[in-house]
């Protein structure tokens, strides 16, 4: 393909999703038509743009006005280094959920499957739109179709009230956002006139405007992204939105406000400034902490992985931080390292995080629970599932040889150079914040060991499990897929830091590929071996062998000489599943560590109670402390205007002729 039709060939893959969501819904009730023909094509486009975006990386910069729009206000699309990066990883993660689905949506999740199918391929053409546009009037016009498609999948079943409130506070939040992305265009065109992103990258604005800029580009990115205190709607739309639209949503939707943040910061402002990382650090830092710590408390699935997504999230801008705080002191060699860590994990995260979502949905669908407490040894009933499962879970565990591992090593690297900075400030807290995130990537692990442990091991709890049964082989399809992804991003770093290097270099001003080439594929030693090296293919090696080993001893010598008994339950004549620890359990020592985190509600039984139940319900401070107030003061304001509304048509004449004196005697003047 030449390089200069790589911009033609995405453009033609999101026309062939909008007619996919069309013919979708021209086929609303039939599901097979939808779910065994049009979301398999889909997934075929997906892996056509995961092709298209590896291929555009290194070929270069292009451009394209198509005469849509208004008149006058054509769209402008351009694909580079960047764009084609995240083209890749949506096309990726569509892939995988689009086969996913073909298997999912079989009675339609409370909305019919061919409506679902229009909604969904409009979303990912909106996703793909946003990484094209080169100018804020086609961006926002994407951006807004990928708030209204986002909406209306949330609110797929649409009949319960909590689902129709999870959707309407998705569409606030992410209209805040759009306001703050208004003005922040405005602010970088520079009273020009010209909205193209050509002509904002050619201002010089004053580090007092470039700074008003980035706010807001904060703001608007960080409330897609789901940054603390702009996440509340995140833990309520993961839950209320089916399996594969939240694997879609956390895999690839909240990336879409870290493109728009590396996409302003790096490319539209001329100038990147020290305090800029150093509140992307703190954010982040807080927001991952946040999230980790009310992912570990959770008794319901998608609740979880969702707080597990603002963890995640919260190193990513740990990450884009200490990038940007390199840059403002021209240590571009250490800005690149961190950018590396940084587009690493989105990639590493969009594969796992959304096998977790898709598998949550497999078990879903198997059992119809979605409580922690009512599930439990499902590995026996649903192996596959469980085995793909269960790489999710190490990968977001940070566990080697996964993706996960790599991700969170080129961040901690990241760390360990940082004493370099000129700043005795930063060098005397950057100590605590890497020791912060070691205690974050601990917590995650915890999180994930309470995760696969109480779904999957142990006894069922709940007498209906025994029913379940298997995905399906388009499930199992989808999974694999992810699982696959997982595997060789952990497996094969060298080959995709070596693969990243446009797109940092696009970036940081220069790349980290010359320094891991020079010691092979197997070692990825991103400054020096002598320094800092990891060699996952010998790290699964030896782990295979002595897993090997300890199998081949036991056969060979103690084959024949074991005898089976019941385990010993501490007196016990039996062992149920009442016995296990709970979701519950697991949190609570959590709970009892991080109680400022939480605002806990206590119902305790009287000892009169017929059935006594004790509840303890942790809920987020930051919507009564932050949201709540706004709320209330809004709502005043509009009770205000009522009165003014409320009056007779002599009053409003009134009002009418005071401000038509007030504006005379200020004309006069």
């Amino acid at each position: 393909m030449e390089p200069r039709l790589v911009i033609q060939f995405v453009l033609l893959i999101v026309a062939g999703w909008l007619a996919i969501g069309v013919a979708g819904f021209a086929s609303l009730r039939r599901t097979r038509v939808v779910a065994h023909g049009l979301f398999p094509a889909g997934a075929l486009l997906g892996l056509l743009l995961l092709g298209a975006g590896l291929y555009g990386m290194r070929a270069g910069a292009q451009t394209l006005v198509l005469p849509l729009g208004l008149p006058g206000l054509p769209f402008h699309f351009r694909i580079d280094a960047l764009s084609s990066y995240f083209l890749a990883v949506l096309g990726m993660v569509s892939a995988g959920v689009s086969a996913f689905s073909a298997g999912y949506f079989r009675k339609g999740e409370g909305t019919p499957p061919g409506l679902l199918c229009f909604e969904y391929h409009t979303c990912l053409a909106s996703l793909a739109l946003v990484l094209l546009a080169d100018d804020a009037y086609s961006f926002l016009v994407a951006w807004e179709m990928l708030t209204i498609s986002a909406t209306f999948l949330v609110m797929s079943n649409s009949r319960i009230a909590e689902i129709r409130s999870a959707a309407f506070l998705y569409f606030l939040i992410s209209h805040i956002g759009a306001l703050a992305l208004l003005i922040c265009f405005g602010l970088l065109q520079n009273n020009t006139g010209d909205y193209t992103f050509a002509a904002m990258r050619a201002q010089q604005l004053s580090p007092l405007w470039a700074s008003a800029a980035f706010l807001l580009a904060l703001a608007g990115f960080g409330a897609k992204a789901g940054i603390f205190p702009l996440h509340v709607w995140l833990p309520e739309a993961h839950p209320a939105a089916p399996s594969p639209v939240s694997a879609l949503m956390s895999g690839f939707v909240l990336k879409a406000g870290l493109y728009g943040l590396l996409r302003t910061v790096f490319d539209l402002l001329h100038l990147q400034i020290a305090w800029w990382g150093v509140l992307l650090l703190a954010l982040g830092l807080f927001t991952a902490l946040f999230g980790v710590v009310f992912s570990a408390i959770q008794s319901e699935m998608k609740r979880l992985l969702a707080y597990s997504s603002i963890d995640n999230l919260g190193l990513m801008f740990v990450s884009m931080g200490l990038a940007i705080l390199f840059r403002a002191f021209g240590m571009n060699g250490l800005a690149a390292l961190a950018m590396t860590a940084l587009l690493f994990q989105i990639a590493s995260h969009a594969a796992f995080k959304s096998l977790l979502f898709v598998g949550t949905g497999a078990v879903l669908h198997a059992t119809g629970e979605r409580n922690l407490g009512r599930l439990g040894g499902l590995v026996h009933r649903m192996p596959w599932t469980a085995w793909a499962a269960l790489a999710g879970t190490l990968a977001s565990a940070g566990l080697p040889p996964l993706s996960g591992f790599v991700s969170e090593w080129l961040l901690l690297q990241s760390f360990l150079f940082t004493p370099g900075l000129p700043n005795a400030f930063l060098n005397m807290a950057v100590p605590v914040i890497a020791a912060l995130i070691a205690l974050v990537a601990a917590l995650a692990g915890y999180t994930m060991v309470k995760f696969f442990g109480i779904v999957f091991l142990g006894q069922p709890r709940e007498a209906t499990l025994a029913r379940a049964r298997d995905a399906g082989i388009w499930e199992r399809v989808g999974m694999g897929w992810f699982v696959a992804v997982t595997v060789l991003l952990g497996l094969l770093p060298v080959p995709v830091v070596r693969l990243l290097s446009p797109v940092v270099r696009e970036l940081a001003g220069t790349d980290l590929g010359a320094a891991v080439s020079q010691s092979g594929w197997l070692l990825l030693a991103p400054t020096s071996a002598g320094r800092a090296s990891y060699m996952p293919a010998v790290f699964l090696a030896f782990f295979a062998g002595c897993c090997g080993l300890a199998w081949l001893l036991v056969r060979r010598f103690y084959h024949g000489r074991l005898r089976r008994a019941a385990p010993w339950a501490c007196g016990h004549p039996f062992v149920n599943a009442r016995m296990q620890d709970t979701a519950e359990g697991f949190g609570q020592p959590i709970r009892e560590i991080f109680t400022p985190f939480f605002k806990i509600e206590r119902h305790t039984p009287s000892p009169f109670d017929a059935q006594p139940t004790y509840r303890v319900v942790a809920a987020d401070r930051t919507w009564g402390w932050i949201y709540a107030p706004l709320a209330g003061g809004v709502r005043r304001i509009g009770e205000l205007a009522a009165r003014l509304q409320a009056g007779r048509i002599g009053l409003y004449l009134t009002y009418s002729f005071l401000a038509l004196i007030v504006l005379l005697v200020l004309v006069r003047r």
